[in-house]
């Protein structure tokens, strides 16, 4: 370090420092997101979505989610008035693949944020304390590992009843154990390091060092892991709805593949309500698969070479 260096150094305030170094560290981190194609593609994609659903009052009207409202014929097929067609009850199938935007995402990022706390939580502690509680909790993940997902979230589904709040539940209690023993693993690593041995010497207690030293070593990873489960909490959200098991009383996009599979879209050829959801869904998740495909490259030093 040069003299000149060294007395800006001297002059900033170790909280300026280390703020300028989280600086640092995003643009560095974004500049490596940006170089991945596909994670930028991901970007516009998610982003045309939020978008979507945060404006989506103003691009439809919330009354054309309302039976009593519809003003189209059954089934009509795409025309200059109803870009998409309409639906079974006569509604603009536009309109209400806007507004089911809005709930797909709300409850694929609120099952995700239940998902990621539950799992980082069972994973800190599972892979930091070694005695009963840790072994404990790991057998607890390995039990919800063997449990196939989709018929303990159908049950749960049922038992809580039909709302969004329940399947948001659902599908977060149920999505943990893969996040849980990927926090765990790199917990066990980062416990055995040199600089958590030198804080127990100097009498770092125990929640200390994992406030201090192992969580902000695994936040990256928890950070990258989210947007694959957000894709996964989405996917669920539809299949759920789809079996009839979504809030009959909010339009998502997994309600209207069920109510096209159930008046019978598919032998009666109205594609255009059938389509234009579920491409929808896969457009989403497939734009956060590559998102936590490009954050994993850039927060893992590992794969930033290839």
């Amino acid at each position: 370090m040069s003299a000149g260096e060294l007395d800006r150094t001297r002059t900033v305030t170790p909280g300026q420092l280390a703020r300028q170094r989280r600086r640092e560290s995003w643009a560095r981190g974004w500049r490596l997101f940006r170089a991945n194609r596909s994670g930028l593609v991901g970007l516009v994609v998610l982003g045309i979505f939020v978008l979507l659903a945060l404006f989506a009052p103003l691009l439809a009207s919330a009354d054309g989610l309302e039976v009593t409202k519809a003003t189209g014929g059954v089934l009509e097929p795409p025309s200059s008035q109803y870009w998409l067609g309409t639906d079974d009850n006569g509604r603009s199938v536009l309109t209400l693949l806007i507004w089911g935007s809005r709930i797909s995402l709300f409850v694929g990022l609120s099952a995700t944020l239940i998902s990621m706390v539950i799992g980082t939580l069972i994973g800190l502690t599972s892979g930091f304390f070694s005695g009963w509680a840790g072994a404990l909790l790991f057998r607890l993940t390995e039990w919800f590992l063997i449990i196939p997902f989709l018929p303990l979230a159908i049950v749960l589904a049922s038992v809580l009843g039909p709302s969004l709040w329940n399947i948001s539940f659902v599908i977060g209690v149920t999505s943990w154990p893969g996040t849980a023993l990927l926090i765990r693993s790199q917990t066990l690593s980062i416990r055995e390091r040199a600089y958590l041995e030198r804080a127990k010497v100097l009498g770092a207690g125990r929640w200390h060092q994992i406030r201090k030293h192992i969580l902000p070593n695994v936040m990256p990873m928890i950070f990258a892991n989210t947007t694959l489960t957000v894709a996964i909490a989405i996917l669920s959200e539809t299949t759920l709805s789809f079996l009839g098991l979504g809030d009959p009383s909010r339009i998502s996009w997994g309600t209207m593949l069920d109510d096209a599979y159930t008046v019978g879209a598919i032998t009666t050829g109205s594609w255009w309500f059938l389509i234009p959801p579920g491409v929808c869904v896969v457009l989403v998740v497939l734009a956060f698969t590559m998102i936590g495909q490009a954050l994993e490259e850039v927060l893992n030093p590992r794969l930033k070479g290839r």
